[in-house]
């Protein structure tokens, strides 16, 4: 889905600029003149990332910042100060004002378009994870109201990677009066600290003396521990081009050589204020959601929770244009699994079939067992040409190989498949699952083992 960004100007010749360069890389760019108006945007629609100008006539973008951190409808909405300003007090107020970063005029392109993808991934990561706890909400599973609002200060546990001692030493002293942190020179014994014991955020030298500071970022996001460890780096002048590398692979901040302690400070609590609410969210949906509502023998979403989350993303698509797709797939014969080798052989084929259905979901899609052996995906963004991809790449992951039924027992199971796009304003739940259903059972009459997408 392409990113909806925000630019907030006074200056028009500012805020087109901006917005031609965004739509040159194929952003959607909603546009305001003001900070009441850019607030106003940011409760009614669908915004990814903000763009805000810091000198405005009314509210300022400090106070405009201010506002959509304090409410939370909106504090989790990245924003991006865009200021003539180079002063490292006007960014230090930003950041306490809770501005995810900078950007100074005149605006680099490179720059621009790497730190608004990167925020914005986070942004869709973080609105799906609200989406499947408004979803419990919904259901009465949860009456935690900490959700809307990021969790108290409180020191945070931090691993400082640098080898050049003088640098290294500024900053821990810095470091060391607020947080708990921790300093090493060699990456790899980081990595063995990192993947085995618990922090909020990696601070670490882009231009290590012995080894390449990028290398390492790579490593801590291929790992599962450490994949959503926020990572704020160190670079040197005329080190651009390989920040913006680490940028695009998933840096979360940097700071420029030689780092000034406050905004170091600074950056470091914005980042570990982002990581608890992420984890305060994924920590929801495990709790309220993951061991509430799952199928005990798959490990999949159950029904109920299906038709909930269903009728909230038809409620999202409707307000913000988003496609939407259903997958319904069916174990062809399955009867005769359990009639032949008993129900414990059905059994495991039924975990199995989960397991290689989950392997073919996305991070945002919702895989979910009906019952018996019918499953189902939910698939946001996605048309009816992807939905029936992945209705073939689900197909095949079944028919291709042979399922274990017992030590010795391989048995050869196919499935067939069903498919309907949500169509539009007025389309319901009810009405999208009864049309997969019903393209289900036309795959069945045609001669299962293959994929049926529901006529328009």
């Amino acid at each position: 889905m392409t990113a909806r960004v925000l630019v907030v100007d006074d200056i028009l010749a500012n805020v087109k600029l901006l917005q031609a360069r965004l739509e040159a890389e194929y952003f959607e760019v909603l546009t305001a003149f003001n900070g009441h108006d850019a607030i106003e945007i940011c409760q009614k629609q669908r915004v990814d990332v903000v763009l805000l100008d810091v000198m405005m006539p009314g509210l300022d973008g400090f106070e405009v910042c201010r506002r959509l951190k304090l409410s939370p409808q909106t504090l989790h909405i990245p924003v991006v100060m865009v200021t003539a300003l180079d002063q490292t007090a006007d960014k230090i107020q930003g950041l306490d004002a809770g501005a995810d970063d900078f950007l100074t005029k005149p605006v680099d392109d490179i720059a621009l378009v790497t730190r608004v993808k990167s925020l914005a991934r986070l942004k869709m990561l973080n609105d799906e994870m609200l989406m499947r706890v408004t979803t419990s909400r919904e259901m009465g599973l949860s009456d935690d109201d900490m959700l809307a609002r990021v969790l108290a200060d409180k020191p945070g546990r931090l691993l400082v990677v640098d080898d050049h001692p003088r640098s290294s030493s500024r900053v821990m002293s810095a470091l060391t009066k607020v947080h708990e942190a921790y300093i090493e020179a060699n990456p790899q014994a980081a990595l063995m600290y990192l993947a085995e014991q618990p922090f909020d955020l990696l601070v670490t030298s882009l231009n290590l003396q012995n080894s390449d500071g990028l290398r390492l970022c790579s490593q801590v996001r291929s790992l599962d521990r450490t994949r959503h460890l926020p990572i704020v780096v160190m670079a040197d002048p005329g080190d651009e081009a390989r920040l913006l590398r680490g940028l695009d692979m998933g840096i979360n901040d940097y700071l420029m050589r030689p780092v000034d302690r406050h905004e170091l400070l600074a950056r470091v609590k914005t980042q570990i204020k982002r990581k608890r609410f992420s984890d305060h969210l994924r920590n929801q949906i495990r709790e309220s959601v993951e061991l509430s509502v799952t199928d005990p023998l798959t490990g999949l979403h159950n029904r109920r929770y299906m038709e909930r989350h269903l009728k909230t993303l038809i409620a999202d698509a409707a307000r913000t244009g988003r496609t939407l797709s259903v997958l319904i797939a069916d174990i062809d014969h399955f009867k005769r699994v359990n009639d032949t080798y008993g129900h414990d052989a059905g059994d495991a084929v039924l975990k199995e079939f989960s397991d290689r259905f989950r392997r073919y979901t996305r991070g945002v899609d919702l895989a979910c067992r009906l019952g018996g052996e019918e499953f189902l995906i939910i698939m946001p963004d996605t048309d009816k040409a992807l939905a029936r991809q992945v209705g073939e790449r689900v197909r095949e992951c079944v028919a291709v190989h042979p399922f274990k039924a017992g030590q010795n027992q391989d048995l050869w199971v196919t499935a067939s498949v069903g498919l309907a796009t949500w169509e539009g304003e007025g389309d319901t739940s009810e009405a999208l699952f009864k049309r997969a259903d019903t393209a289900l059972y036309a795959a069945k009459r045609q001669g299962r083992n293959q994929v049926v997408a529901a006529a328009a």
